[in-house]
Parts: C-alpha cells; sequence; structure tokens
C-alpha cells in the first residue's frame, strides 16, 4: 500500500455547506470540526498519521488517514458504530459536511478501512497523540504559551465491560462451546449443525445450547444438583480436549484459546474436598476471569456499595481549562494508584510537568505522588484519625526532622517513616494518662505512614477556609467525567483493556473540542 499524501479539502466553505451549517443548532462541533479541520490536522500532524502506512513504491493509494481520523471522532461524538458511521457518510450531511463528501452516493471509504485504521491508531499510540494534538491546538487556539506546571485533577469512574458475565457452570460450557465450533470449522461443517454433532461425539450434547446451565435443566433449589452438574462440566473439559486430539485441531490457536479458559476456570473456582470429589470455592479467587468473550474483564468495586463487572476508567483534568491531557483504564479490581504509569506516560508524551494534583485518597499510594518532586503539591482530603475514646495520632507531636515522636505525657520515641513506635510497656504502665491513651498491657503503639509528612500536612491543610477551598476545585474533574460518560456511556464498546482506552482517548478529544469551541474568536478577543 502507497503511504497517503497530505489530504487537502477546500478551506473556504462552499454554498451548500454554508446552508448546511447554518441548520445545525445543536450538534455544533460538526460546524466547528468543518471550519477548523485543516488547523487540526495540518501537514505535520498528517505526515505523523502516514508513517503508519508501509512506503511501497506500488499499491492502492489509502483513504487519507486524517479523513479516517475525523470519522472516529465524530463517532466517539454521535456513539455511531462502524455500520452507522458508514450509513451516515451517505444519509447525514452533517458527517459529509465534515469529511468532505457532500452529496456522494457512496461511502469515501469501507468498513474495513475503518476497522484497519483504528488498529494502526492503537499499534503505534497514535490515539494518544491525537489527545495532544488538542491540548496543542487549545494553546494556538487561546493564544497561551506552552510552558509553566500544570494544576490537575485526577479521578475515576466504573466501565462496565462489554463481555458477558457468568457464573462457574456457564463460564466452562461458553469456553467448551468456542472449542467445539473451532473444530466444526475446520471439519467444513456449518456452525449450528456441526457443534451439535460434534458436542453430541464428545459425549456432551448439552454444549450446543447457548446456555449450559439452561440445557442442563436441573433442579438448581436441590442441593445435588450443582456437584451433579460440576462433575458433568469438569468431565467435559477432558472429553473435549481428548477429541481436539483426535481431530488433530489441537493447535488451531482458537482452540487453544478456549482450552486455556476452560483449565483457567477450574483452576480458580474449583477445589477438591475433603472427600476427594470436586466442589466450588468458597468466595473469589484473587485476579478471577469472569468473562470467556473478554479475559481481562474482572470484579470490582467502585464504593462497598457499587460494584462493577468490566473496568475502571481514569481522567486527568486541566484545572486551569478543562481539558483532559491524559486519561487511564485498569481493571476493576485494580487499585486507583495502579493507573499512575499510564497518566505519566501521557504526560510524558506531551513534555508536561505538574504542579498541583488534586486527588481523592485511593491515589495516595501512585507513584504519582510517592515518587513526586519537591514543588509538586498535593491536595487530597486526609484520612480521618480514629481511636475510639482514647488518644488519636494527632495527639502526638511529630518531629520529621528528628525523626522523634512525642506522647501527650512528653514521652518521646525515636520513629522511622513506615514503621511502627512501641512504647514501653513500664512507661505506659506507670503513665497518668495511661486511661485515655491505651487499654494494652504492651503499651501504646503508633504505625507511621511511610509518607507522613504529607499526611500532616493535609491534615493541617484542611482546617483552614483556604484549604477546603482547594478541595473543592477537585470537582472540576467530576464534571468531565461526566462529560464522557455522556459520549461514552457507562458500558464499554470493546472488549479488551487497550481498545477500551483508545475509546476513552478519544472521548477526550471530543472534550478538548469542545473547550477549543468554546473559545472566544480572535476578533472578539481583540475586542
Amino acid at each position: 500500500m502507497v503511504r497517503p499524501g497530505v489530504w487537502q479539502p477546500p478551506v473556504a466553505l462552499s454554498r451548500l455547506e454554508r446552508e448546511v451549517a447554518k441548520r445545525v443548532k445543536r450538534a455544533k462541533l460538526f460546524v466547528w470540526l468543518r471550519e477548523h479541520r485543516h488547523e487540526l490536522f495540518d501537514a505535520d500532524f498528517q505526515a505523523e498519521l502516514a508513517q503508519m502506512y508501509a512506503d511501497k513504491p506500488v499499491g492502492q493509494p489509502p483513504v487519507p488517514p486524517a479523513q479516517l481520523a475525523l470519522a472516529t471522532i465524530l463517532q466517539a461524538y454521535t456513539g455511531a458504530s462502524d455500520d452507522e458511521a458508514l450509513e451516515a457518510t451517505v444519509m447525514d450531511r452533517r458527517w459529509q459536511l465534515v469529511l468532505d463528501c457532500m452529496d456522494h452516493a457512496q461511502a469515501p471509504f469501507a468498513k474495513g478501512t475503518l476497522v484497519a485504521f483504528r488498529a494502526r491508531l492503537i499499534a503505534h499510540e497514535l490515539d494518544r497523540r491525537l489527545v495532544a494534538r488538542t491540548v496543542a491546538l487549545y494553546g494556538q487556539a487561546s493564544g497561551r504559551v506552552a510552558g509553566g506546571k500544570l494544576r490537575a485533577a485526577l479521578d475515576s469512574s466504573p466501565l462496565w465491560g462489554a463481555g458477558r458475565v457468568e457464573d462457574t457452570i456457564n463460564l466452562l460450557g461458553h469456553a467448551l462451546r468456542k472449542v467445539v465450533g473451532v473444530l466444526a470449522r475446520q471439519q467444513g461443517c456449518g456452525l449450528a449443525e456441526g457443534t451439535q454433532v460434534l458436542a453430541s461425539r464428545a459425549g456432551v450434547p448439552e454444549l450446543a445450547a447457548s446456555r449450559l446451565k439452561a440445557a442442563l435443566d436441573l433442579d438448581w433449589d436441590d442441593p445435588a444438583a450443582l456437584p451433579q452438574a460440576l462433575g458433568m462440566v469438569l468431565g467435559a473439559v477432558g472429553r473435549v480436549e481428548a477429541l481436539a486430539a483426535e481431530l488433530a485441531g489441537g493447535t488451531d490457536p482458537g482452540v487453544v484459546a478456549g482450552l486455556a479458559a476452560a483449565r483457567q476456570v477450574c483452576d480458580q473456582d474449583v477445589v477438591v474436598g475433603a472427600g476427594g470429589a470436586a466442589q466450588l470455592r468458597q468466595g473469589v479467587a484473587r485476579d478471577r476471569r469472569i468473562s470467556v468473550e473478554d479475559p481481562q474483564m474482572r470484579h470490582g468495586r467502585k464504593t462497598k456499595s457499587q460494584r462493577v463487572d468490566g473496568y475502571k476508567r481514569h481522567v486527568l483534568t486541566d484545572l486551569e481549562t478543562a481539558l483532559i491531557p491524559a486519561v487511564g483504564v485498569t481493571p476493576a479490581n485494580v487499585a486507583e494508584a495502579q493507573v499512575a504509569a499510564q497518566i505519566q506516560a501521557d504526560l510524558d508524551a506531551q513534555g508536561v510537568t505538574l504542579g498541583e494534583l488534586s486527588i481523592d485518597r485511593a491515589y495516595l499510594s501512585s507513584s504519582l505522588v510517592r515518587d513526586r518532586a519537591d514543588d509538586l503539591a498535593i491536595f487530597c482530603k486526609a484520612f480521618v484519625v480514629r481511636n475510639g475514646p482514647r488518644f488519636v495520632k494527632t495527639a502526638f507531636a511529630l518531629d520529621f526532622d528528628q525523626g522523634l515522636l512525642t506522647c501527650p505525657n512528653s514521652v518521646t520515641m525515636p520513629f522511622v517513616p513506615g514503621g511502627k513506635v512501641q512504647f514501653p510497656a513500664e512507661v505506659c504502665a506507670a503513665c497518668p494518662l495511661r486511661a485515655q491513651c491505651t487499654t494494652s498491657a504492651r503499651g501504646r503503639s503508633v504505625q507511621i505512614h511511610p509518607d507522613e509528612p504529607l499526611l500532616a500536612e493535609l491534615r493541617q491543610r484542611q482546617l483552614t477556609p483556604q484549604g477546603r477551598a482547594k478541595l473543592r476545585e477537585r470537582t472540576a474533574v467530576e464534571h468531565s467525567l461526566a462529560h464522557v460518560g455522556q459520549w461514552q456511556g457507562d458500558r464499554a464498546r470493546y472488549l479488551g483493556e487497550r481498545k477500551n482506552l483508545f475509546d476513552v482517548r478519544r472521548m477526550a478529544v471530543v472534550n478538548n473540542l469542545h473547550v477549543i469551541a468554546r473559545q472566544p474568536k480572535p476578533a472578539q478577543m481583540a475586542a
């Protein structure tokens, strides 16, 4: 395929385009993209996008990547699928206005071209570059000079996975059914008919059904039903493996992946009981797989009362501009702090340094805080310190320079960050304040956080009106998350962490373009 050249659609609006733009009342981003597409996708940025394509001397000239990138942005803005996007290019004049295909009878690109372009963006990390390009364009539109320290806030929201969540029996049935389906195609059979024949050949005709538990048709109120079903499906795993070996299809990637998924579910959910019989594990295994279609989805919680099956999306918002320069996606069972590497990579790619960071307590253990520069100010509501009716830790004086901890009775002990201070039992026994401090026969102990100076600073700051006002600034990132959720929804569009990261990044692009579009025009700024 020949490397694409620069896409140069007209800059000035034609008479027809002006009439269409005049009639767009609500979705104003269409009009803004038409008027500024040449600025967003300038020659330099188009040259970067062209690097995704091999430079071959012969071949069919590809669709301009800038045009495909615009279609990708419009998909995020409207929530259109690939098929709906192609339909819109010939049926919706707003799409035609942006993509320079006004009144065309055929779509300017095929569905496969759009899918391949998305895969290229992800493989070359240019979806990250697209976010950075919108941040740079804001500087051009507003006249702000790049540089300085970024004042930002970071928060997350749940993103339910696109894969089907199933219990152990149905997970195993789903994985084995996929294996049998691959084997059926290898034999040249139709999927439905071949799956039924091979499932019967394996001695488990129930695998041909979409839900194994429904096909078993057991009385699940009967305590004996679950052990019976579990024994049957565990035996089916071995029989399907034997069938794959018999048909010489065990090396097919689909067969390998399906059998590996079945074995993973067995290992995580099934244990051998005292009598030697297999039974379901009590509790949830660590990092438990919950979906066959999306192996990266996980059970997790945003709060104690809010469970999520899938992922968490993380958004870093510039408090000065409302732009989103960095985003991240993690499995739902991973602590929020684990997204720090993704956020830092986005900031490093833009050459941006944090000056202030407003977060909630879930991010306090992240590398953004732990490895922060001396001039990075952290704003966060401190952990509540409790000890019932007795002295809390804040009643003890901490001398961080000397590494000394002094109790309310003026007894001093050395401490190290991350360690525990144990006051001598005989000293506490003779202390007149013992009843107010501890009931332990070993004496009072105080745990020192690895970043105790920061926690002390946070507690002191939130006691002042100015400190509480700074904490309220974090609401800006909640607004950004609400905007992203409005366009993306609460359920993931794609399977897998990386594709969903791409989706969140293009939502950040849409957010940033809205911010840029709200900027006053140069003539208004001059006035």
